[in-house]
């Protein structure tokens, strides 16, 4: 498994696949307060690094149930991140959690106060709920934050970020030239007004059978202009996605419709 202080990235379509899953923590995105906008964002920077994000999970403040799913998710992928839950208050437990999950202490790592007191600027604000801020698991390295000044960090192959949508970019933006990746994913796509899925379902089955080493999907759209589907193939190999690209524009035709090739997308949800 590749981990995530690992010094280069890999870009070739015969290389391995580097997965990802990321850990959405907090009360207040399962409640409907906070709407998710960090999942997409982590999504579409890891894309082009050549690391597909194939899990995610939504939990609670609640500790063991962050260490269960750190624990997990962690064997599965390549590289996990998370997000919320390291600020100064008392449900700010991800970094506890953390440490438990990797069976290491936690305590105020020295480096780390000395970035908030830069940031703050009188050590006399630096009070006892900030300090929190400051609390790293053992044997983890720190993740820069030019926004608010406290740290995230990485341990193994975690890399722990906060969950405000500015700050996580500024965070993930400072990991990213170290992340280890492999093949790039790429998407071919056609679109066609109205296409329906019940007439394309099969003969889209039928392709994914022929071309396993691609994955299909259709993505329905209405309007009051126009209603249709958009076809989607993914993949890493160039020669196969134009072939795929074919094949997309062959089966909407043959139920009568002239599809419009649209300009491929970096690969993210249509």
């Amino acid at each position: 498994m590749n981990h995530v202080d690992a010094p280069a990235s890999i870009h070739s379509a015969d290389a391995p696949a580097v997965t990802a899953a990321v850990l959405l923590i907090g009360d207040e995105l399962l409640s409907g307060r906070t709407r998710d906008v960090n999942l997409a964002t982590i999504a579409t920077t890891l894309g082009p690094l050549g690391i597909q994000v194939r899990e995610a999970r939504v939990v609670p403040d609640v500790h063991e149930v962050i260490v269960e799913a750190i624990n997990a998710l962690r064997q599965r992928h390549d590289h996990v991140f998370t997000t919320g839950g390291i600020g100064p208050t008392h449900d700010d437990i991800t970094a506890d959690a953390v440490a438990a999950a990797f069976g290491v202490g936690i305590g105020v790592r020295e480096d780390a106060r000395a970035v908030l007191e830069r940031h703050y600027g009188d050590p006399s604000r630096l009070n006892e709920a900030r300090l929190r801020m400051a609390r790293i698991p053992d044997g983890a390295s720190l993740v820069h934050n030019p926004v608010s000044g406290a740290p995230g960090f990485r341990i193994g192959n975690v890399v722990v970020m906060a969950g405000v949508p500015v700050v996580m970019r500024a965070m993930l933006a400072s990991v990213a030239p170290d992340l280890v990746g492999g093949a790039v994913m790429a998407a071919v796509q056609v679109r066609g007004v109205g296409l329906r899925e019940g007439d394309l379902a099969a003969p889209l089955a039928a392709l994914a059978a022929r071309m396993p080493d691609l994955s299909f999907g259709s993505y329905p759209f209405w309007s009051p202009q126009a209603h249709g589907v958009v076809l989607v193939a993914r993949g890493t190999d160039p020669a196969r996605l134009d072939a795929a690209r074919a094949a997309l524009v062959d089966l909407s035709r043959d139920l009568g419709v002239e599809p419009e090739l649209v300009t491929d997308p970096p690969e993210a949800p249509p």
